[in-house]
């Protein structure tokens, strides 16, 4: 993937894919550096990105399922708030990272480098 542009914390701006090759609520696989992200979009026609293996036992959440803004993993159908990354309940316990997203020009870019917990 190509990098876009950096800040002055070392974050980059990565194209990830297409807009118009997630439908809405849908998610998308997402290889980069040797990590795996999911691209998410939402019913409101808003792009969100997150670690893109389950915090319980490492499954790529691309292969799972996706109802409003909640991602179902597919091995144990534990859910996560993709906006926020908040574990929604059993077996998950633990938040996903969630990362900065934005559109330009009909890509869809995350921010690599700029990751966020839910605290809460």
């Amino acid at each position: 993937m190509i990098p876009v542009d950096a800040d002055a914390n070392n974050a980059e701006w990565i194209v990830a894919c297409h807009a118009n090759e997630i439908e809405k609520e849908d998610v998308a696989r997402f290889d980069h550096a040797g990590r795996t992200f999911a691209i998410y979009r939402s019913p409101e026609n808003i792009y969100y990105a997150t670690d893109g293996l389950c915090t319980h036992e490492r499954t790529h959440l691309a292969d799972g399922l996706v109802i409003d803004h909640i991602i179902e993993c597919p091995k144990h159908n534990g859910r996560f708030d993709y906006r926020t990354g908040h574990a929604k309940g059993a077996p998950v316990c633990v938040d996903l990272c969630v990362y900065p997203v934005r559109v330009d020009a009909e890509k869809v870019l995350v921010q690599i480098g700029r990751e966020t917990t839910n605290d809460t």
